[in-house]
């Protein structure tokens, strides 16, 4: 029992952090979550199966405050192109399975510092429309993301920043992308990995109430700091963490 409660507080505590910051910042839960539990020894799939979880309430939510902004046919085709590359990322991250875990840690860090610098640095001009081709990258970039790191946020959020959209469309577009893979996700996530992520799924699940509490503190302390100056702060803790995980090996001397 104590081992479970001492496994279940690093877990806890790192997720209300990337919740607070996705409803505060408006962005970064995966980014946040997933490299911080590898440092806590979850492996990626597990953290993945966490963030999945964990997301759960704040999707539904979503999902239900926009939709009367939510397009089926805008979501339908997106959503197939995001799910057909997860599998090939659960492929890819069941071969790093066979790395060491400072390596593991170096690859996600490098990745990390790339997706902080192109949020930083990328600001597409938002249009009306976007050629075809655009979205034939996002999203099942985001699904293969997804599959390895539990990265698959920013490729869609580009996308979707190129638009035109006002912000309950860009919104509710977003919250059903991420609910309509939630499902599928988990269920390969457990068909492939087995007992070793449906513990910290359960752990996460009992964790949902918590959650939705920081959730709502997020929100308020969005709109009382600004979103701005948040995000800011967001990245430069997101570039530490990418540069703590490529420094590893010196760092666990």
């Amino acid at each position: 029992m104590l081992e479970l409660v001492t496994e279940a507080i690093p877990l806890t505590l790192t997720l209300c952090v990337g919740v607070f910051v996705q409803s505060a910042a408006g962005f970064a839960a995966g980014l946040t979550i997933v490299p911080a539990l590898l440092w806590f020894g979850y492996s990626i799939p597990a953290a993945n199966c966490a963030l999945l979880v964990a997301s759960i309430p704040q999707n539904l939510w979503g999902v239900w405050s926009f939709r009367d902004s939510i397009g089926v046919r805008d979501v339908a085709w997106p959503a197939v192109g995001r799910l057909l590359f997860f599998p090939l990322g659960i492929s890819v991250v069941y071969q790093l399975e066979s790395l060491d875990t400072n390596t593991i840690r170096q690859l996600v860090g490098g990745l990390l510092i790339a997706v902080t610098l192109t949020i930083t640095w990328f600001h597409p001009q938002p249009r009306e429309h976007l050629h075809p081709i655009w979205a034939w990258i996002a999203f099942p970039l985001s699904g293969f993301m997804q599959g390895v790191v539990g990265m698959g946020g920013p490729a869609m959020v580009f996308w979707v920043q190129a638009h035109d959209w006002g912000t309950r469309r860009s919104r509710g577009f977003l919250f059903a992308m991420y609910l309509s893979s939630l499902v599928p996700a988990l269920t390969i996530l457990g068909l492939v990995f087995g007992a070793s992520v449906f513990r910290a799924g359960m752990t996460t699940a009992f964790t949902l109430p918590l959650l939705l509490l920081v959730t709502q503190v997020g929100l308020r302390a969005g709109t009382k700091l600004g979103r701005d100056r948040l995000k800011r702060v967001t990245l430069g803790l997101l570039f530490l963490m990418g540069v703590s995980g490529l420094l590893t090996p010196w760092l666990m001397r």
